[in-house]
C-alpha cells in the first residue's frame, strides 16, 4: 500500500523536489555574498556609532528577493492542498480504483490511513526544507528589515519557523476531505484554495494577535516612531503621523498606534496624521531655517513630549516569536486532526 502510494505520488513530488532544488541553489549562491555584504557593513557602521542608515539602505537593496522568497514559503502549503490533497482520493473515485483496492483484503481505514501519512508527511516535509533554506538565507534581511518586515509581522511570519509545515499538513488534510465530500476533482481544488485562503487571513488578523494578551503601553515621541512631522511654515499647529514602530521594541508587531493628548484622549486615526494644539510661533517650535531640518524637528518634538503628548500603542513583543509560533501550530495540529478524523469517519459511513 505504501509503494502503490508513493507511485500515485511520484509525479507530484518530483516536481515539487525540483523546484526545491532550484530554490536551494538560488539560495546556496547569493546567501554566502548576502551574509558577507551584511557582516561588512556592520562592521562599518559600528565604527561611525550609526547602523539604522545602514539597515535602511541595506533592506531597500534586496527588499525584492526578500518579499519573493517569503511568497514562495507560503505557497508551498496551499500548493501542496491544491495538487496533493485534493486529487488525491477523488483521483480514485473518478476512476473507481479504490474499489479495487477495497477487493484485495486492504480496510478502507488503512487504504486512507497510509495516504494520509505518507503523503501528508512529504508535504510538511517540504514545506520545512523551503522555509529552512530561505530561513537561512534571509537572516540577514531579518536582522535589519523595515517596520512591517519584520519577523512577527503576519506575511514573514507565516513563511518562518515551524509553522509553514503545520500550514501544509492543514492545507493538505483539507484538500483530502474537500475531495472526500465533493468527489470531483476541480471543485474539490476550488473548496480547498477558497477555505485555505480564508483560513490564512482571518488567523493573523482575528486570531494570532490574542494568542498571548497584547501588552498596552505610553511612549514619548522621537525619530523612532514619527514617520513624519509636517506642515511648518503654513498651519497653526503641526500635524505629526506615527510610524508602525515602539521605541525600545525592536521588531515588535505593533497591533495599533494612538496618539493621544495631555489628557489621555486620542487624537488622529491609526496610520493618518494628528495635530498637535503646540504654537507654532513660540518656544522650539518657532517657524525658521532650522524647523525643518532635523534640529528643528528635535526641538519641537520635545517641546511636544513636555506639553504631555503620547504614543500610545498596543503591541506582541518580539521576543514572543517563538512562543507564537508552537501555539500556532497546535492549533493546526488541532484543525489538521480534526479533519482527519472527519476524514476516516466519512469514509466509513458515507463512500462506498
Amino acid at each position: 500500500m505504501i509503494w502503490l502510494t508513493w507511485r500515485q505520488l511520484r509525479g507530484a513530488a518530483a516536481t515539487t523536489a525540483a523546484g526545491l532544488v532550484v530554490l536551494a541553489a538560488a539560495l546556496a549562491l547569493t546567501g554566502p555574498d548576502l551574509a558577507s555584504d551584511y557582516s561588512a557593513g556592520i562592521a562599518a557602521c559600528a565604527r561611525d556609532g550609526d547602523c539604522a542608515r545602514f539597515f535602511d539602505h541595506f533592506f531597500d537593496n534586496h527588499q525584492s528577493p526578500f518579499q519573493a522568497a517569503t511568497v514562495i514559503v507560503l505557497l508551498v502549503p496551499a500548493l501542496t492542498g491544491l495538487f496533493w490533497g485534493a486529487p488525491l482520493i477523488t483521483r480514485e473515485l473518478e476512476a473507481g480504483t479504490h474499489l479495487l483496492v477495497w477487493n484485495q483484503s486492504i480496510t478502507r481505514t488503512r487504504w486512507l490511513a497510509v495516504k494520509l501519512t505518507v503523503v501528508g508527511g512529504a508535504a510538511a516535509a517540504a514545506a520545512g526544507l523551503c522555509s529552512l533554506a530561505v530561513t537561512w538565507w534571509s537572516t540577514p534581511l531579518d536582522k535589519s528589515a523595515a517596520p512591517g518586515f519584520t519577523l512577527m509581522d503576519p506575511l514573514v511570519f507565516g513563511a518562518r519557523g515551524i509553522v509553514p509545515m503545520a500550514y501544509a499538513a492543514f492545507a493538505f488534510t483539507l484538500g483530502v476531505t474537500a475531495g472526500l465530500i465533493v468527489r470531483r476533482t476541480l471543485p474539490a481544488m476550488a473548496v480547498t484554495l477558497a477555505v485555505f485562503a480564508a483560513a490564512q487571513i482571518l488567523m493573523p488578523m482575528t486570531v494570532r494577535p490574542h494568542l498571548l494578551p497584547p501588552v498596552s503601553s505610553s511612549f514619548e515621541l522621537g525619530p523612532e516612531n514619527v514617520k513624519s512631522f509636517g506642515k511648518l511654515r503654513e498651519a497653526e499647529y503641526p500635524e505629526v503621523l506615527l510610524n508602525a514602530a515602539i521605541p525600545g521594541h525592536t521588531g515588535a508587531w505593533l497591533l495599533s498606534s494612538r496618539l493621544v493628548d495631555p489628557s489621555g484622549r486620542v487624537i488622529g486615526g491609526d496610520g493618518a496624521p494628528a495635530t498637535v494644539r503646540v504654537s507654532m510661533t513660540s518656544g522650539a517650535c518657532a517657524p525658521s531655517q532650522q524647523a525643518e531640518a532635523e534640529r528643528g524637528m528635535d526641538g519641537c518634538l520635545a517641546e511636544i513630549n513636555r506639553l504631555g503628548y503620547r504614543q500610545r500603542a498596543t503591541y506582541q513583543p518580539f521576543e514572543r516569536f517563538w512562543a507564537f509560533q508552537w501555539i500556532e501550530t497546535g492549533v493546526y495540529t488541532v484543525l489538521t486532526l480534526g479533519l482527519a478524523a472527519f476524514c476516516f469517519r466519512w469514509l466509513r459511513r458515507r463512500l462506498s
